[in-house]
């Protein structure tokens, strides 16, 4: 039997399995499935070269925002008219999987090769002058600069004159407005210097000539233009995260067309659709698989390594890796509506908040900038007025350099860097951050409030006993039962009902049904009254429950939730489900205390039960019987205590909880309120996913203030030491071109400290 390569989708094919082939050119090609040939027979020398690829565009209709200032939005590139700073994609707008190049890191590099190439005469010539291989400065130096130069700067360095006079018609001063001022100013006087030197006292004169500034303006230029392309660079890998996210999303899926598989754009798929996934592809769509077992990685979703095993009726996540069987998923989410979308939906979203810390960072940046230019003035003036000759020369070098050393913006990129890549990285590992108050909020938590089903539990519950108290068959109860609860969408009911399907019982339907809130239900079944629910729901209905209390009692202590069935004002039955842990739950609560939180756990259960569980699991406080306001009343009441309390549910009954605490953690498992509400979101459905959390914004807080610190010790030394405080003790001046080489390492340190996060262990 023979191997081949099927030349479309690159699948290793049998010959004998191979569903069709086609002479060309002389040589047979065999394909895995009729699409596949279909389609080589459109255009087979499309398939047999390769192609030249396409130069990759921006989106139509990409949205593209500022890091610093989130609220400024446009369709298509440019830059924030309040920093000036070149504008971010925001990645969940994207048309498209594919990665645009960004046209201002292309534009920046490209100024940059210029400012190299051109500005190298001046810099050498400079150079030599310092090892005095030239013997001073003359007329036709000076000219030489005014000629080489000026390209440099009004051409290579232009962007950054336009957005310092952006900066001043929308009143933002920013870093370019300092740039601009300091650049602009020794350009300028350079070119006075050079065209008319009888203007300027003779102090400023050497043998008829002015000493120009030429250098200092070109260096300055092509460091910030590298600065700026670093910075690009860096920022662009901020993005990783989602871009991962992005690619995990097959472009094509094998659809079944009239009992034959079909390749298709994953655009092409529709709600219903049956997509076959075999070993080693990802799953193209979100969807229930209606034939075959498999396991499936869902690491890069759920940040669990172990494959999930998967069979008909399990769901199954776009973007996740099929690695053994071949399954047939029917398609019930497509495009927008799969979780992957939604996913790099809410990663963009939560990149695009500020954190309430920035604040610290936004008042100070409201002045930097005129303080800057006011200890400009004063260093110049004082130089002027009191340093050695040359006064004037002297002073115009420090105040530039004052100028260009500033950087206002590495206090305003120390805070949102750090918060679009720990985002990313959380997103990777299975902790989805809505925005980042929640983040940060997450640090300072110590008590952690859990409900217990489908949070501590499964969430899965199955019926476990039924006793008899009026005589009556168990068949005869469980069917009463279900008839109540086949409306309702809570885990008990589906015990319940599944239970009487398995069972094969016909189940009644229920007139007058009425639900009440952390009670139970009641209604209408072949005309009895029927009530069904807790001992609080019994006492509305009138029913006594005294004969069943020590059967309750035992099977509570059993661990059982247990539930009164009453007939027509009468206790007929005890219907008791089980719910079991989760086999991740004891390592999750033993990490989450060694993390330094006090567990409580909020439950509708009754005591016994809830006692059992949280004796199971060593928690430090339980609440019992409470109703889902009580549930939110008690995170008030630890509030008040003092305590910052974060609430992790599932259910819509845990909403309001969610609601009110610091921070609301949902599971994914759980109901879309329950994620809405919650301003963290565990994708894998266990607290395993809470101990990451936790971690993620330990360090995210602790890159954020490494960040602020680096730029507020780097703005507090350098502005001093660049206007010459130091020089009347030790003669040290800076260089504006140090200067500017100074300022660029800060906005490129502070980034690539804030890239730390990716490799940051949960």
């Amino acid at each position: 039997m023979t191997t081949h390569v099927d030349p479309v989708c690159g699948m290793t094919v049998e010959e004998a399995d191979a569903a069709g082939s086609h002479v060309h050119k002389g040589t047979r090609y065999f394909f895995c499935a009729p699409g596949c040939l279909e389609r080589f027979a459109e255009n087979p020398d499309a398939f047999l070269q390769p192609a030249p690829a396409p130069a990759p565009t921006a989106p139509p209709g990409t949205v593209y925002f500022c890091p610093m200032d989130p609220e400024i939005r446009q369709i298509g590139p440019g830059v924030c008219p309040k920093c000036g700073m070149a504008l971010e994609p925001d990645l969940s707008t994207a048309a498209t999987l594919d990665a645009a190049p960004n046209p201002e890191l292309a534009g920046m590099t490209r100024r940059f090769i210029v400012a190299s190439v051109v500005g190298a005469p001046i810099f050498l010539v400079t150079m030599a002058q310092m090892f005095g291989g030239v013997a001073a400065q003359g007329t036709a130096i000076n000219w030489m600069g005014l000629v080489l130069s000026t390209p440099v700067v009004l051409w290579a360095g232009w962007p950054f004159f336009e957005r310092a006079w952006l900066s001043v018609v929308n009143r933002s001063p920013n870093m370019f407005t300092l740039i601009g001022l300091g650049v602009g100013a020794a350009y300028l006087y350079s070119v006075a210097g050079t065209l008319v030197p009888g203007l300027f006292p003779e102090d400023l004169r050497m043998h008829g000539t002015v000493e120009t500034y030429f250098d200092t303006a070109v260096v300055i230029t092509a460091l910030v233009l590298l600065g700026q392309v670093l910075e690009l660079r860096a920022r662009g890998r901020t993005t990783t995260a989602i871009r991962q996210l992005l690619e995990l999303a097959p472009r094509t899926a094998r659809v079944l067309r009239n009992d034959r598989d079909v390749d298709l754009p994953v655009a092409e798929v529709r709600v219903g659709d049956v997509c076959r996934v075999r070993p080693g592809e990802k799953v193209p769509v979100d969807g229930i698989v209606v034939e075959g077992q498999s396991a499936v990685d869902e690491s890069m979703v759920s940040g669990e390594s172990i494959p999930v095993e998967k069979v008909a009726g399990a769901r199954v996540t776009g973007g996740t890796l099929n690695t053994s069987g071949s399954l047939l998923v029917r398609a019930d989410r497509i495009g927008a509506d799969t979780m992957l979308a939604q996913i790099v939906k809410m990663v963009a979203e939560a990149q695009r908040t500020r954190a309430p810390i920035q604040r610290v960072a936004d008042r100070v940046s409201a002045y930097f900038v005129p303080a800057v230019a006011l200890v400009a003035v004063i260093a110049f003036v004082a130089w002027a007025l009191w340093g050695p000759p040359p006064r004037l020369a002297l002073g115009l070098v420090n105040a530039v350099a004052v100028l260009i050393i500033a950087c206002p913006c590495a206090l305003g990129l120390a805070t949102p860097m750090a918060i679009m890549v720990g985002t990313g990285r959380g997103a990777t590992s299975g902790v989805l951050v809505k925005n980042a108050e929640a983040l940060e909020r997450l640090e300072r938590v110590d008590t952690l409030v859990v409900d217990k089903t489908g949070t501590l539990t499964e969430g899965k519950p199955a019926l476990t006993s039924i006793v008899s108290i009026d005589g009556s068959s168990e068949d005869a109860a469980l069917r009463l039962a279900a008839a109540l609860e086949q409306a309702s969408e809570h885990p008990l009911a589906a015990a319940i009902v599944g239970a009487s399907r398995a069972r094969g019982l016909q189940i009644p339907a229920a007139a007058n049904f009425s639900s009440k809130s952390g009670k139970g239900i009641a209604g209408q079944v072949d005309g009895v009254r029927a009530s069904l629910g807790n001992v609080a729901m019994m006492a509305d209905e009138g029913v006594a429950t005294e004969a069943a209390a020590e059967a309750a009692e035992s099977l509570r202590r059993q661990g059982q939730t247990v539930m009164y069935l009453a007939a027509d004002g009468r206790l007929t039955a005890l219907l008791a489900v089980a719910d079991p842990v989760k086999p991740s739950t004891e390592s999750a609560i033993e990490a989450l205390h060694h993390e330094g939180l006090r567990i409580v756990m909020l439950t509708g259960d009754a005591r016994t039960t809830a006692d059992a569980v949280a004796a199971r699991l060593r928690l430090d406080g339980v609440q019992a019987e409470v109703s889902p306001d009580e549930k939110r009343t008690a995170i008030q009441s630890l509030q008040r205590e003092g305590r910052v309390v974060a609430m992790a549910g599932d259910g819509v009954n845990d909403a309001p909880a969610l609601a009110e605490a610091a921070v609301g953690i949902a599971m994914s498992t759980g109901t879309d309120v329950a994620i809405q509400s919650a301003g963290i979101t565990l994708l894998n459905g266990d607290l395993r996913g809470l101990v990451r959390a936790r971690r993620l914004s330990r360090a995210t807080m602790r890159n954020i203030r490494q960040n602020l610190f680096l730029a507020f010790v780097y703005n507090a030394v350098g502005v001093p030491v660049a206007a010459g405080v130091l020089y009347p003790w030790t003669g040290t001046l800076i260089s504006p071109i140090w200067a500017s080489a100074a300022m660029t390492l800060s906005s490129v340190s502070v980034i690539a400290n804030a890239l730390r996060l990716r490799r940051v262990h949960l």
